[in-house]
């Protein structure tokens, strides 16, 4: 059985302080199970100190992104080296924020893909469409060319270890959701993918996630999907409470 994974992605929001009061709310409060698992993913300013406010607790600190080289000439970039040493176990690559305001491919993507793993990092690696694309028919092709080239030269094992996220965009911070029918569909295409690509014992370890506009209103219908296994949520993980209630949900 797998493990319910809840992601908070932060995005540009918080401050310093912000940031210390919400561990320090959250890091004690986890639910104690296994079955669950609690990240944040947070802007890279706070990532020390919620590393060392996580120690000792359920709670996991991620990035939002990163560069796929080790070091050079990259002003304003961070390296999969640099998270690594800070602690960071996960990271997020290839959200459509990235690949819409700052070109990301998903040629970047496979590229960052390998890198975190290289580093000891697990990459939580966003695919979705558009509404044009929805509304043209093209969503389940345009995941799996998502999919297939985002992972391209994996490992099975490191396929099995990291988590794919589905992202409408269009469902990105505009209040409307996939119906959890239609959200599961495109995870169990992701699926399928996954184990055309390698194995059916693969595709039934990866962990799927959905995300747009998740609140804790809408996490236990979509949580009850058979191919949906956790969620990554933006605006609803910022505050404490909210994203306790979220984490709470995955223990059901």
């Amino acid at each position: 059985m797998r493990n319910k994974v809840i992601a908070g992605n932060w995005k540009m929001n918080k401050v310093l302080a912000e940031a210390d009061q919400f561990a320090d709310s959250v890091s004690g409060n986890l639910p104690d199970d296994d079955n669950v698992e609690a990240i944040v993913c947070a802007p890279f300013p706070f990532l020390p100190t919620l590393v060392e406010k996580a120690k000792g607790s359920n709670l996991k600190i991620g990035a939002q992104n990163m560069h796929f080289e080790e070091s050079g000439a990259y002003t304003g970039e961070v390296s999969p080296v640099m998270l690594q040493d800070l602690g960071v176990t996960h990271v997020v690559i290839g959200h459509s924020e990235r690949r819409e305001q700052f070109a990301e491919t998903d040629e970047t993507v496979n590229k960052k893909v390998h890198a975190a793993f290289n580093h000891e990092l697990t990459p939580i690696v966003c695919v979705g469409e558009t509404l044009e694309q929805r509304e043209a028919n093209e969503t389940m092709s345009h995941i799996e060319n998502q999919v297939r080239t985002g992972l391209k030269q994996l490992t099975d094992e490191q396929i099995g270890s990291l988590i794919i996220a589905y992202e409408p965009i269009w469902a990105i911070g505009t209040g409307k959701t996939a119906s959890s029918s239609d959200a599961d569909q495109v995870c169990s295409l992701i699926r399928s993918v996954v184990k055309d690509m390698t194995s059916e014992n693969v595709a039934e370890q990866v962990i799927i996630q959905y995300g747009g506009s998740v609140k804790p209103a809408s996490i236990d219908e979509l949580l009850e999907q058979p191919d949906i296994d956790g969620a990554l949520v933006g605006g609803a993980s910022l505050e404490p409470e909210s994203f306790l209630k979220l984490v709470e949900a995955g223990t059901k």
